[in-house]
């Protein structure tokens, strides 16, 4: 890999680290506040919703400058939003500016990756970035959960930084570094020489073109059955953060900052997953991993009857394992054909509208469950079920496609 992939790589871990630490103490400060428990998931909802409402901007905003240019923007925001907390804010509001820059942030640092790279190396690049954004979440949750110990904060405050007048303001600046220093790779990301479209100036002509786009990606027999899975992933995996904070307190008796630590335990074994995935999954077999997906839902089910800390990891590192492999493989799949119907930037703002449309309703309808009153293993036996059936569901549909377009091709033959 050329020495350009590396720094575009540092850069996307620091934004990604400091993302997932300020969800923790976010989490935290929510708490210190006093506010419901349903304001929790109402964190990534927030941060979420700039992905959905900007979808149709982003990826024409992307395709219009040089990508590292586009990258510096997005962490300025970031930091806007670390300032805002510093100041008062309250952290829904703050974090949806954060939420801002990330959805500006995503279509580029993907879309650079096939501006920058021939495509063979595709799978292997979307599995070290994969990797690489899950390492930043599992030290990010971890950084998170470590911030808000109070001997940790405490010792912070010792050190009289500007700005800083509680334990938790030290945390968020600590956590605004991280944004600087991937502003800093961002300025040393190699130009790429692709020529950029300038930005229409007409809103509407952007939203009918996102539109276009997502239908094309929809209507496409690979697309749609790549497409179905990364949303579902995505949702699931936004909704499972929450669950398994819950879950630790409530089955394991862990306070937030060592759940946090488990949360990081999942996304170990989304690593390894996506490692295997990368060594044995070719981009033309990618659609055999579908009933990995069906496996992860069932084994979610376990969790209701585990109360041991030790074999809660060890089933948090297989539901990880298993989610990590069906899912990098689906996100190449679907990069490569929106690659083809419509260019890079484009097909990841579609691809970014759809999962955080699900990460929206799913984390919203986990919020409408807690709120009421419904038990932790309810919920979990509830998102097992719906994760594996609609896994299930995908696979018939897949196996529908299969069979019309093995039909088409038995015509074309007896044509020629």
């Amino acid at each position: 890999m050329p020495l350009g992939f590396y720094i575009i790589m540092a850069a996307q871990f620091f934004s990604a680290l400091a993302d997932n630490a300020l969800l923790i103490v976010a989490i935290a400060l929510l708490r210190d506040m006093g506010s419901p428990a349903e304001y929790e998931p109402l964190l990534k909802l927030f941060f979420t919703v700039s992905y959905v409402a900007l979808a149709a901007f982003v990826g024409a905003f992307a395709d219009s400058m040089p990508k590292w240019r586009v990258m510096l923007i997005s962490n300025t925001i970031k930091i806007g939003g670390c300032l805002m907390l510093l100041l008062g804010a309250h952290p829904l509001f703050a974090y949806a500016v954060i939420g801002l820059g990330a959805a500006a942030y995503s279509p580029a640092k993907y879309g650079i990756l096939t501006e920058y790279l021939p495509h063979r190396l595709l799978v292997v690049a979307n599995g070290w970035i994969e990797g690489l954004t899950v390492g930043a979440i599992i030290l990010g949750t971890v950084m998170g959960g470590v911030l808000i110990r109070p001997d940790v904060s405490g010792w912070l405050l010792t050190l009289k930084l500007p700005f800083v007048g509680s334990a938790f303001q030290a945390s968020v600046l600590a956590i605004s570094t991280l944004y600087l220093i991937g502003a800093w790779f961002n300025f040393h990301i190699p130009d790429t020489g692709v020529d950029h479209k300038p930005l229409k100036n007409n809103p509407l002509y952007l939203v009918h073109d996102f539109n276009h786009c997502l239908k094309l990606l929809w209507r496409d027999k690979l697309g749609q059955i790549s497409l179905a899975v990364t949303t579902l992933f995505w949702g699931a995996g936004a909704t499972l953060q929450f669950i398994v904070i819950k879950w630790a307190e409530h089955n394991l008796g862990l306070d937030l900052s060592k759940a946090s630590m488990l949360q990081g335990v999942v996304a170990i074994g989304i690593a390894i997953g996506a490692v295997m995935a990368a060594r044995f999954v070719t981009l033309r077999r990618s659609v055999r991993v579908i009933p990995l997906g069906i496996a992860m839902g069932l084994v979610v089910l376990v969790m209701t009857i585990v109360t041991d800390a030790t074999i809660a990891m060890v089933l948090m590192v297989v539901v990880g394992a298993l989610a990590g492999f069906f899912v990098v493989p689906m996100n190449a799949l679907l990069q490569h054909r929106g690659h083809i119907l419509m260019g890079a930037g484009h097909s990841i703002a579609v691809q970014n509208f759809n999962e955080n449309l699900s990460i929206l309703i799913m984390t919203g309808g986990y919020a409408l469950l807690i709120m009421s009153g419904l038990s932790i293993n309810a919920v979990i036996v509830l998102f097992g079920i719906f994760v594996a059936a609609s896994m299930f569901l995908v696979k018939l549909k897949h196996e529908a496609n299969q069979r019309v377009a093995d039909a088409v091709g038995q015509l074309d033959d007896h044509h020629h």
